[in-house]
């Protein structure tokens, strides 16, 4: 992890950072290569990271950028011609057989995930679908074609009435993506997945149904493969994993519970404490509290402090190819 973006939301929309330019915070001695011009005046937050590549976005304009923090380079992809009410959207290198350690010049994709709601308000009618963008050549200096850069989209999925994706990374196991998606109707949430061998959506139901209990949630990657679902009630740290029995048949089951009034500088027992993302194949979450952002490895349980606290909703980790003996910066001080 050579750095962070932070991830801002309002009222199941994406909203805008201040300034054009994406805040990317360094937790090495990395410094991002973020160029000094106008960012063609659009007001780009981080929306998704993955594979060395950062995914920007603008709601307002209805603009995708694709920025590489370790060239500085970057690549405009265009919005997909398909309604949508919310969605999600995702970044990831698309050359088979990578390793993803030093793959900047090889070709990459986005994902666009959208759900539509019914025009007629008496009707529970909303619907998701996905769509792929042609693989973008890995060379910057070609220019993007101005059209047909997306594939055809997949089927429809019914979704449960008044959903929304909300705006917070997916998760990539394997060949799928995993949306997290609520209900405004009784905010009841569920997982999105989108298939790419088959091109296909479905829905995983969250292993955590009375929603009054948790304050904020997370999907997680986790290091042995499985998919992984985070939530904070009060001042503790639950987390589940979804894993496949000798049948076949994917159920979920609790992993760990973690007391973070014993880890954590938390002095008031009825502080806010908010899960704010997770390491792509690591078992490392960021919560937020008063006192600042934090990274937890929920295995050893050891934590380190990132950065004061700020009014954001999601910590988007960059990763990539590093030397290890840069990897802590003085003055760093892990627990």
């Amino acid at each position: 992890m050579l750095g962070f973006l932070r991830g801002f939301w309002l009222e199941g929309c994406h909203r805008r950072e201040k300034g054009p330019v994406p805040r990317f915070t360094s937790t090495a001695k990395f410094g991002a290569r973020i160029p000094d011009d106008e960012w063609d005046h659009s007001d780009y937050s981080a929306w998704d990271c993955r594979h060395g590549r950062v995914l920007l976005g603008d709601a307002y304009s209805c603009e995708l950028l694709v920025w590489d923090p370790m060239t500085g380079c970057r690549r405009g992809v265009d919005w997909p011609n398909l309604v949508d009410d919310s969605r999600g959207v995702a970044v990831l290198c698309a050359m088979r057989g990578c390793d993803h350690r030093t793959c900047h010049a090889a070709p990459f994709q986005v994902v666009f995930v959208g759900v539509e709601m019914g025009e007629d308000e008496d009707v529970d009618d909303c619907a998701a679908f996905a769509c792929v963008s042609l693989p973008e050549t890995g060379d910057w200096s070609k220019p993007c074609p101005p059209s047909d850069q997306w594939g055809e989209p997949c089927p429809l999925l019914h979704l449960p009435a008044e959903a929304f994706i909300e705006p917070i990374p997916p998760v990539l196991i394997e060949e799928a993506l995993h949306f997290m998606i609520q209900s405004l109707k009784d905010d009841s949430e569920e997982i999105l997945k989108y298939d790419f061998s088959s091109n296909s959506l479905s829905l995983i139901g969250a292993p955590i149904q009375d929603h009054e209990i948790v304050s904020s949630s997370i999907l997680m990657a986790m290091e042995d493969g499985s998919l992984g679902y985070a939530y904070v009630n009060g001042s503790t740290l639950y987390l589940w994993s979804r894993l496949m029995d000798s049948n076949g048949v994917a159920s979920w089951s609790q992993r760990t519970i973690i007391n973070l009034m014993n880890l954590l500088p938390i002095q008031n027992p009825v502080e806010r404490i908010t899960v704010v993302g997770s390491v792509e194949g690591g078992d490392v979450v960021f919560v937020t509290t008063v006192l600042g952002i934090y990274e937890i490895n929920v295995d050893s349980q050891r934590w380190k402090k990132l950065g004061k606290r700020e009014n954001l909703d999601a910590v988007i980790p960059y990763m990539s190819f590093y030397n290890r003996q840069e990897r802590v910066m003085p003055g760093d001080v892990v627990h």
